[in-house]
């Protein structure tokens, strides 16, 4: 009996051997599969050496730069130029015209003279202090020259003026506010009823009002 038992174990583990080994002799191919006749060459359980699977690298767009808009200046407006307007051509002023003479004065060139003047007419014992051709002071009395020395007659200018003038010819004789027009005539502060030696005598007022008026240069004009 235990002989019959041992030979269906031997005979049990003799199939199960054939299993495992898939019918064939060891070092015979491998009819059923080559995992098997893998595995039993290690005495152990295989190990499948699987690499790891490549990380997939996701390469991210680049993002487009956004545009800045440019600094947009405001298109120039075309400002269509006006004409200037052209200069009015201005009339070249025409010089003043000489003042005519006053029709009261006898001296024409005292009355065209554009300053002060003086005139002095001797027949009518007269005087005038003109400024730009118009009578401003006078006629006042005056007193020429007597006939052995008359006061010269003509156009002249104011040659000096002198407060108190003594003249030397006659003594030192004072000669207030002297204006001479002539050399040794002048018009001064005088008698008005002795003739001079060729000055004209005027009153103290009159012969002021000339010193202060008339000017070095000024015209003078005796008529006869």
């Amino acid at each position: 009996m235990k002989r019959l038992l041992a030979g269906a174990a031997a005979l049990a583990t003799a199939f199960v051997l054939a299993a495992c080994s898939g019918g064939g002799a060891a070092g015979g191919s491998n009819a059923g599969g080559g995992a098997v006749a893998a595995a039993g060459t290690g005495g152990g359980t295989p190990t499948s050496s699987t690499a790891p699977a490549p990380a997939s690298t996701v390469t991210l767009p680049t993002p487009t730069p956004t545009p800045t808009p440019e600094s947009t200046k405001p298109a120039p407006t075309s400002t269509s130029a006006k004409p200037k307007p052209k200069p009015t051509p201005t009339s070249t002023p025409k010089p003043a015209p000489k003042p005519a003479a006053d029709p009261g004065v006898p001296c024409a060139a005292a009355a065209a003279a554009s300053g002060t003047a003086a005139c002095v007419d001797i027949s009518a014992h007269k005087a005038w202090l003109l400024e730009g051709g118009k009578v401003v002071y006078g006629p006042v009395p005056m007193l020429p020259g007597r006939p052995g020395n008359p006061t010269p007659t003509g156009a002249f200018h104011v040659l000096s003026k002198e407060k108190v003038h003594l003249s030397k010819e006659f003594d030192n004789a004072e000669m207030p506010n002297s204006v001479f027009f002539y050399p040794g005539d002048a018009f001064h502060t005088g008698s008005l009823s002795v003739y001079s030696h060729g000055c004209i005598h005027l009153s103290a007022g009159a012969s002021l009002k000339f010193f202060n008026t008339l000017s070095v240069g000024d015209v003078v004009q005796v008529v006869p």
